[in-house]
């Protein structure tokens, strides 16, 4: 994800809204739900990519080091014991707040720029599981689990080690198991490689991975897909380029546009990422809803019509609760997505 101050997103999101179309979208009706195949029937990836513009709307939860440190980008490495929300962690609440905003599937931050996995990584212990770490869960099945029990689709968030990040003293994005200052391009990509892997083995349930970063510059498309694809048949796989300019073009299954809308002759499987609140993509001290449940609402519509799902960042604070002004603009356009689909 790139660093962006809450105006523009703001400003952003509001443009897209005025594309506002009069269909039925992301409503609890029965209709944004896939259809199970029949059993033991393998899904094309064009059946999957069908399923995935039912779902129409979800949630992105940035919630890592980054949060206890009040930044988008963490840099260096920051000890395992900076992660404890003081308790554990109620992801029910966050599948519930999804679950009433209309909302079909989520997708978490597995690792981001500071390299901190939120899993029981076996390739590095600068992991939740840390000794250091106060919390010791594995965050991951817990949001699998909130959110499976509810019906909604579940994703993760992987941030790859892109070179535009530059000096590897800075930026790290790989445990130190990996510290990009002392591991080749190469290396690094195995490593990555490993861990994505082992997130898809080791959570079945996931659908998607959306994969930060990951574009032509650390591997050429249809390398990249052969990849996933020797994993698992039936993972969709989205990619953020790095390139400002490029955000939105197709690259593998799900063309990711982040911070800006699809057009309406927009033919690409879709996928359209705002921030809602005025921290950025990660929660910050005095962060608010910068949104109106109306402009939800308008945006999940014009970037339906545009072949595009809306993916809606709220950031959970640093005990892991999502901002009440926040939940109640999602309840809020919740009931107005309802009312508009029947």
């Amino acid at each position: 994800m790139k660093m962006n101050n809450g105006k523009s997103m703001l400003m952003g999101l509001a443009a897209a809204a005025t594309l506002m179309c009069g269909i039925a979208v992301a409503a609890d009706d029965g209709s944004a739900a896939p259809q199970p195949a029949a059993p033991g029937a393998a899904k094309s990836i064009k059946e999957l990519q069908e399923d995935f513009l039912k779902l129409k709307f979800g949630m992105f939860i940035h919630y890592n080091l980054e949060t206890y440190h009040g930044v988008e980008w963490l840099s260096g490495y920051h000890s395992p014991a900076d992660f404890n929300p003081g308790g554990t962690i109620d992801t029910d609440a966050w599948a519930d707040t999804a679950k009433s905003a209309g909302m079909k599937y989520a997708v978490l931050t597995a690792k981001h720029v500071s390299g901190f996995c939120l899993w029981d990584s076996k390739y590095t212990t600068y992991d939740i599981m840390n000794p250091e770490c106060p919390y010791k869960q594995d965050l991951v099945a817990q949001f699998i689990k909130s959110f499976k029990s509810r019906g909604l689709k579940v994703g993760l968030y992987y941030c790859w080690r892109h070179p535009g990040f530059g000096d590897p003293g800075k930026y790290k994005v790989l445990p130190p198991e990996c510290d990009p200052s002392t591991h080749s391009m190469k290396e690094q990509i195995e490593f990555q490689e490993k861990q994505i892997a082992e997130l898809i083995e080791k959570y079945p349930d996931v659908f998607y991975i959306w994969n930060d970063g990951l574009d032509k510059e650390i591997m050429p498309a249809e390398k990249t897909l052969a990849f996933f694809r020797s994993i698992s048949s039936n993972v969709l796989v989205g990619c953020n380029w790095w390139d400002v300019d490029k955000k939105g073009t197709p690259i593998a299954d799900i063309a990711i546009n982040e911070l800006n809308g699809f057009s309406e002759t927009n033919t690409a499987t879709g996928e359209s990422c705002w921030c809602m609140e005025s921290g950025g993509w990660f929660w910050k001290e005095g962060t608010r809803p910068l949104i109106t449940a109306q402009q939800v609402v308008n945006s999940v519509t014009s970037e339906n019509r545009g072949h595009a799902n809306v993916l809606l960042d709220v950031g959970p604070d640093k005990h892991g609760r999502f901002e009440k002004a926040s939940v109640k603009v999602l309840e809020e356009a919740g009931k107005l997505l309802q009312n508009k689909a029947q």
